[in-house]
């Protein structure tokens, strides 16, 4: 069972083993909170950890964004993303569901430069593909602003994950 001490008392190696992929592929939010040690419990190493992310400027959102999969076709997954994806069932489409997928995600990074991101936990193909025709529809900052926001409920979620002791 890991505690706060347990955390606490954690290498910056195992640190970035356990956190490294709350943000897609992207360490460099956990090496920064790793220097912000110790924590007084779970909350604040949530609360700055966000509060990182939410501090980048647009250019490092922008690579966070393209960090994350194109959904339900790509074959190529962090565990946190495959099982996120598999709670979803995105790896059980159907083939007119796959080459909606595969036609949106095409359209959506062709338009915005970014992938498609929605926090799929608790979603199911349907709902993952209304939102993903809803929201092509939107404008680059409205998009943006969006994915973000869908970024950090994903990190939210893992950190929950993480560090429910």
């Amino acid at each position: 069972m890991r505690t706060i001490d347990n955390i606490n008392d954690l290498n910056k190696s195992e640190f970035l083993s356990i956190f490294g992929n709350v943000f897609e592929k992207t360490e460099s939010v956990a090496l920064k909170v790793f220097e912000l040690k110790p924590f007084k419990d779970s909350d604040d190493i949530v609360s700055k950890m966000l509060k990182i992310y939410e501090e980048y400027d647009r250019d490092k959102i922008l690579q966070i964004l393209n960090s994350h999969p194109e959904l339900a076709i790509e074959k190529k997954l962090t565990n946190e993303s495959k099982l996120e994806q598999t709670s979803a069932n995105l790896n059980e489409c159907s083939e007119e569901e796959f080459e909606e997928f595969k036609k949106l995600n095409l359209e959506y990074k062709t338009k915005f430069g970014f992938p498609f991101i929605i926090a799929v936990k608790g979603k199911n193909k349907n709902e993952i593909l209304v939102n993903f025709r809803e929201r092509i529809q939107n404008d680059l900052n409205k998009e943006f602003f969006k994915a973000k926001n869908q970024v950090k409920k994903i990190a939210s979620l893992r950190l929950k994950d993480i560090l429910s002791f």
